[in-house]
């Protein structure tokens, strides 16, 4: 965890410890969002093809938590993290092909 703090701190350009604490939190909340939207499966994060995407979605998603973490506007917006939705919908594809064993056409498929 102390990892990811440390670059999503890199990432968002903060200095000192000041924010670790709300960043511990943001990152918490990703990494549960992510999983939730993907699998439940620990085993399946850890795969070494797999979590080096995973953590690049959560510090994308504990990035957007902090940096726009006011939500009080005067017109509606439409939140798009295109980065987010592109890696989510790549692992789902690789959580089908770990759990149920590659594409119909009998290829296997990487990411």
């Amino acid at each position: 965890m102390d990892e990811l703090v440390t670059q999503l701190k890199t990432m968002l350009r903060i200095d000192g410890t000041a924010e670790d604490k709300l960043l511990t939190s943001y990152i918490n909340a990703a990494i549960n969002f992510i999983k939730d939207a993907v699998a439940s499966d620990k085993d399946f994060f850890e795969k070494d093809d797999v979590k080096s995407i995973f953590e690049i979605a959560v510090l994308s998603l504990a990035g957007s938590y902090y940096t726009y973490r006011i939500a009080l506007v005067d017109t509606q917006s439409y939140p798009i993290d295109l980065t987010l939705n592109s890696i989510i919908g790549q692992l789902r594809g690789t959580y089908a092909e770990y759990k149920y064993g590659g594409s119909q056409d009998g290829e296997k498929t990487s990411i």
